[in-house]
């Protein structure tokens, strides 16, 4: 059944593409324009549109490249590591 979905959306991916883009710019301008900020509790979230989601994707790409660092920094060995 997911590889049916799958092909499915493959095959229309003009309108995958243009349902993605029209819903993302449904959520920014209502994050823009629609969202109450009178009561926010700091100012980024009164000043900077969409400052959650923003602070969350920096936030994934940092946890990622850090993670990257540290794997590759003492977790990741050689594979004869075990065998001296």
């Amino acid at each position: 059944m997911i590889i049916q979905i799958i092909d499915y959306l493959k095959a229309h991916s003009g309108a995958v593409k243009l349902c993605t883009w029209v819903g993302l710019t449904t959520i920014i301008v209502w994050s823009v324009s629609g969202v109450d900020t009178h009561h926010a509790h700091t100012w980024m979230e009164k000043h900077i549109p969409g400052f959650w989601a923003l602070f969350g994707i920096i936030s994934c790409v940092i946890l990622v490249y850090f993670s990257r660092w540290f794997g590759k920094g003492g977790i990741m060995t050689r594979e004869d590591y075990y065998d001296n």
